[in-house]
């Protein structure tokens, strides 16, 4: 990511990992592929736009405005899911939204960032979002990439898990049924790096305290654990 680029988008709600945004960019086709972004977000109350003539509307509505789902839709990219956090369980932060987007290729993630549309829309990111991790993850299982996108659904309760972890394959096991991601790097985010992300499906809140109580090992600065009330899945389906 040349020097210009940090200037392009400006915003506050996190730190960029320059070095893996290189990683990101510099992929030969033969290595790159496929590359899911999960983003953890948590918004502003009221938006924070720049101009004093800026629309008074909540860190959410200036999201939904920001939503790049036509962009994305150019460059070969899909949400793949979106949910409310309905409880934070373990972790130092809370999160109002996550939402995953599956780009085609690692590189296309950089190249929309280039975007005049692009920069044109994320004015809303930037004034909604107080802050954001995101999460760059491969599937532990490839057939998730020849998942259709999902359409609209019933509100499906799921749990979220996010760890740092240097034992990936346990950290896995302690979740059976789970859907789990392994993660490539933080693009985004406080300076942690995160290193596993799983999703199970419950069938009550009740069912997503249990589930989360049975989990060993979740502690707040290296954990996240949440219930999510998702809308649009094809992750754990």
């Amino acid at each position: 990511m040349a020097d210009g680029e940090k200037s392009k988008l400006k915003h506050k709600y996190g730190r960029i990992d320059f070095d893996y945004a290189m990683h990101l960019a510099t992929r030969p086709p033969e290595e790159d592929g496929p590359i899911y972004m999960v983003n953890l977000m948590k918004y502003h109350e009221v938006a924070q736009y720049d101009s004093t003539n800026a629309p008074k509307i909540s860190g959410r509505e200036a999201d939904d405005r920001y939503n790049p789902a036509s962009i994305l839709n150019k460059i070969g990219a899909s949400i793949v899911f979106v949910a409310d956090v309905v409880k934070n369980h373990v972790g130092d932060e809370d999160w109002d939204r996550i939402a995953i987007v599956r780009y085609a290729t690692r590189k296309s993630f950089i190249e929309m960032q280039e975007r005049k549309d692009f920069a044109e829309k994320h004015e809303h990111k930037a004034a909604g979002m107080q802050r954001t991790t995101i999460v760059c993850c491969r599937p532990l299982d490839p057939a998730l990439d020849d998942r259709p996108r999902p359409t609209e659904v019933k509100t499906r309760r799921v749990v979220m898990v996010v760890r740092q972890t240097d034992d990936r394959p346990s950290a896995f096991s302690t979740m059976p049924g789970s859907t789990g991601l392994t993660a490539e790097g933080t693009i985004i985010g406080d300076g942690r790096k995160w290193d596993t992300v799983q999703f199970v499906l419950v069938d009550s809140d009740e069912a997503a305290d249990a589930t989360v109580s049975a989990i060993p090992g979740l502690n707040a600065g290296e954990s996240y654990a949440m219930t999510l009330h998702a809308t649009l899945d094809s992750i754990t389906q």
